[in-house]
């Protein structure tokens, strides 16, 4: 049985715009964060929602990945963007009658079908 000191996190700073502070994630638990004023306390609250999110999947029956496994890929993340892009995406979707979503897909499934070429940003100007 793993303990939880066993399961990797990964700690960054939150922007001000979200809140401040710090926020405390799992890679084998993609649903399971936390955050805190402090790194120390948002490990703390991290370790308490691990416990929780274990003990739920325990009490429902459902695995519980093993430590560095990555857990279980859900097929959908969270990307925060510039407000600046998102409205351009936005617009680019309205304009091609496609939601926001299929067009960021489409937009990541050729940029994988572009493998073992570098990508290369442009800039106006």
């Amino acid at each position: 049985m793993s303990k939880l000191t066993d399961y990797p996190f990964e700690v960054r700073p939150l922007a001000e715009d979200d809140g401040g502070g710090y926020l405390v994630s799992f890679p084998d638990f993609a649903e399971c964060i936390s955050d805190g004023e402090t790194v120390e306390q948002a490990l703390e609250n991290g370790r308490d929602a691990l416990k929780a999110t274990i003990a739920t999947l325990k009490a429902k029956k459902l695995p519980i990945p093993a430590p560095n496994s990555g857990g279980v890929a859900s097929g959908r993340f969270v990307a925060r963007v510039p407000k600046t892009v998102h409205a351009q995406l936005a617009a680019r979707a309205r304009a091609e009658g496609v939601s926001l979503n299929t067009l960021v897909l489409t937009f990541i499934a050729q940029g994988l079908g572009t493998s073992g070429t570098t990508a290369r940003a442009k800039c106006a100007g």
